[in-house]
């Protein structure tokens, strides 16, 4: 009975406080008397009678009172110092060894019925596995048709079958679940989707499809997962994708784990969705129009007091950056989706901006074949093309929703899933809040965009002369990706339509044009990460004393890359103001007439335009090859790409040879050319109405980047010298294109 009444106290779960409590009432009287002894054990009480007669020890039975108080006290301190056991002593009438002893017996005591009850429960849950192996065995003798409900054939369900059954049964309550989510998630029932969705049709032949590694095709360098990522068995239904950044993956990324629910990680998309879509109304009170008259800004007052979802604490020394602008683009809503839905193609398509950019996670790839529904979690830095602003690396969620025939909605928000790792390069401490498009289909092949973009980040890492520019949402805001997003999209137009007729005698073939526009993209990718530090290369920054605050230098050594010639390479940049409009800077760099004014290499002569490849409607716009003009049997020529568009302007050139301009004229593989890329990033100054005028006014931020090869020697040293060489050719690069627009 009392094995029986010992085990019926033993449930579900074990309770502490009920089994100290008896412990105390069961253990007063059959404590053993060595727990309460003055100056002996027990088995000191008896001698023999032909052993010389010993004092018997003093034994001393303890009150129920201090019984009661050392109970008390050892609830609260198992194991009392020095200090607490003399006071206890004192208290109680005891000796301190007493106490001391008692301790023990009884921690000795307590872990003793700890372990009792834990082989007890383990019994118990050994003689319930024993039960239900034997269920299990009985079934398995005795197989029951699943479709008929009568005895099955012995041997007709084998292993594969059993298991087959069992993924389905798993599948069917995953299925119940996604169903469930669909709801909310899609805004309409799972059923509803079982028919194929018909997609909206469009006239433009327009196909987004450039890849970060070549234009055309997508990256195919896959990367292994981070340790200890765990990217699960796919919360709605879709198979797990291993990260792909080809050859910019940022330093860093790797060892990191996601921390939060799936579950927590689709209600923030949801909420972010509803919050972009409400943003983006139009005639919405949240919205105000900048001191300009050209932008929207957010009224931070009205939406603290409409979305408090996403607002929380804003940290010290941090301002809120939010802007919102549309755009008309030569592109289907299909075709941008699905680019902004792969991290390759996205990236490409606004590499100015991305510096690197990689998938985490797949939490959905999307319902029927569409990205209807598809969630993801991303990495990506941001990239502001000026020394003086670091890159913005970010985790975020991106989570697609079709909400109309024609009409998509792609929203990021930021979730803390990463932390950083030791970088060599600062980075801009920033937060994402619900960022992103709707776009809706237009007759013609042309979609409409309605872009919002949403930011806390830390001013004070940002150089006073860029803070205007940044504050502004002109330098990481909805303009700057509109403004990228629709100089792209004319790009890929002229791209894929046929040469128009010209009197030029050299006519290139649609594949000689992506020849050369992927080793410009390369060569505009390698001069961003000169000047913006981002970890897509690895620069080291040098810290000389002897420079000014507003320059930088890096070095970076090259050693096993196949794409590039072995040595160190020397970054220098730096970002000046310009009292003169940002279109007559262009117009001015670009001219290969008056090359000759500030291209300290040029040997004071003007260069002419051999070959042009536009990239837009501008003719500023373009890919040009060019040559000295005042020396034919040179063989160096300068690969330059230039465009301009309402965020900003670049020119970007490097020398190459005879040999590596015929193989890239004949289609060759141009990505082991080798690049020393220099050029001009204009940027807008934040603060100037007229920056674009082209009568003089205005004015603009001027950034100047030049790479130089140190020693093509591998175990080459680096010098002070070369950082001085690279250092003055800056400074009088800039000195020269001042005096010739005029500037003191």
């Amino acid at each position: 009975m009392e094995g029986r009444s010992e085990m019926g106290l033993i449930g579900e779960s074990f309770d502490t406080s009920n089994l100290l409590g008896r412990l105390r009432d069961d253990d007063y009287e059959s404590r053993s008397e060595s727990d309460n002894f003055d100056g002996g054990s027990g088995d000191d009480q008896d001698v023999g009678d032909d052993q010389p007669q010993r004092k018997k020890k003093k034994y001393h039975r303890h009150t129920p009172q201090q019984i009661q108080d050392l109970e008390a006290f050892f609830k609260e301190c198992p194991h009392p110092d020095e200090k607490q056991r003399t006071d206890l002593s004192k208290r109680l009438g005891l000796e301190n060894k007493q106490v001391k002893f008692w301790f023990q017996n009884r921690r000795t005591q307590m872990k003793t019925q700890l372990e009792r009850h834990e082989n007890m429960v383990l019994k118990q849950e050994n003689d319930k596995l024993r039960a239900e192996n034997g269920v299990m065995k009985e079934a398995l003798a005795n197989p029951i048709c699943n479709n008929c409900g009568g005895p099955a054939i012995p041997g007709q369900i084998s292993l594969e079958e059993h298991q087959t059954r069992i993924e389905n049964a798993r599948l069917k309550d995953e299925l119940n679940r996604i169903c469930t989510l669909a709801n909310k998630f899609l805004g309409r029932s799972l059923s509803s989707l079982a028919t194929p969705m018909s997609l909206p049709p469009t006239n433009s032949g327009l196909e987004l499809a450039i890849g970060r590694n070549g234009i055309g095709g997508s990256s195919n360098f896959g990367m292994p997962l981070p340790i200890g990522f765990d990217v699960g068995d796919g919360a709605l239904g879709s198979s797990p994708a291993m990260p792909s950044m080809g050859a910019r993956v940022p330093v860093g990324m790797m060892g990191n784990e996601i921390h939060l629910e799936r579950s927590m990680l689709i209600d923030i998309a949801i909420n972010a969705m509803d919050e972009l879509v409400k943003m983006a109304r139009q005639d919405n009170p949240l919205w105000i129009k900048s001191s300009d008259g050209r932008n929207e800004v957010l009224n931070c007052e009205e939406y603290a007091g409409i979305f408090p979802t996403f607002v929380g604490t804003k940290p010290a020394g941090y301002v809120t950056e939010a802007t919102r602008a549309t755009g008309v683009v030569l592109a289907s809503s299909l075709g941008l989706v699905e680019t902004f839905m792969d991290v390759d193609r996205w990236s490409e398509m606004f590499s100015s901006m991305v510096a690197s950019a990689c998938t985490l996670d797949v939490l959905s790839s999307g319902t029927n074949g569409t990205r209807n529904g598809a969630l993801q979690v991303m990495l990506a830095e941001f990239q502001l093309l000026s020394p003086l602003v670091p890159t913005r690396q970010l985790s975020f969620l991106r989570f697609c929703k079709q909400h109309a025939e024609g009409v998509w909605v792609v929203v990021d928000v930021s979730v803390d899933i990463i932390r950083n790792a030791a970088n060599s390069h600062p980075l801009m401490s920033c937060k994402r809040l619900p960022s992103g498009c709707i776009i809706q289909d237009m007759p013609n092949g042309l979609s409409k965009i309605t872009w919002v973009e949403h930011s806390q980040y830390d001013e004070s890492v940002i150089h006073q002369l860029c803070r205007p520019l940044v504050s502004s949402g002109i330098g990481f805001g909805a303009q700057r990706w509109i403004a990228s997003l629709l100089r792209q999209c004319d790009c890929l137009a002229i791209l894929m339509s046929p040469p128009a007729p010209s009197d030029d005698p050299i006519v290139l073939s649609q594949s000689n044009r992506r020849s050369i526009m992927k080793l410009a993209q390369r060569m505009t990718e390698y001069f961003c990460s000169g000047i913006c530090a981002s970890s897509a290369r690895k620069w080291d920054v040098l810290h000389i004393g002897s420079l000014a605050d507003d320059m930088k230098i890096m070095a970076r050594k090259i050693v096993d890359d196949p794409n590039e010639a072995p040595g160190i390479v020397l970054s220098a940049s730096t970002s000046v103001w310009m009292p003169v409009s940002r279109q007559r800077v262009f117009d001015f760099l670009r001219n290969e007439q008056l090359r000759g004014e500030w291209d300290m290499l040029s040997k004071g002569g003007p260069m002419k335009e051999m070959l042009h490849v536009p990239k837009g409607q501008e003719h500023g716009n373009c890919v040009s090859i060019l040559h000295y003009a005042n020396n034919n049997e040179s063989n160096m020529f300068y690969l330059q790409e230039s465009w301009t568009d309402a965020s900003g302007s670049m020119v970007v050139y490097s020398p190459i040879n005879m040999q590596s301009l015929n193989m890239m004229m004949n289609c060759g593989d141009s990505s082991f050319v080798a690049l020393r890329p220099s050029g001009f990033a204009i940027l807008p100054d934040g603060h100037s109405n007229n920056s674009d005028n082209n009568d003089g006014g205005g004015s603009c931020l001027l950034t100047v980047g030049l790479q130089m090869l140190q020693n093509d020697n591998q175990s080459a040293k680096f010098t002070m010298e070369s950082v001085q060489t690279v250092n003055s050719l800056l400074s009088c690069t800039i000195q020269k294109v001042k005096e010739a627009l005029g500037v003191s």
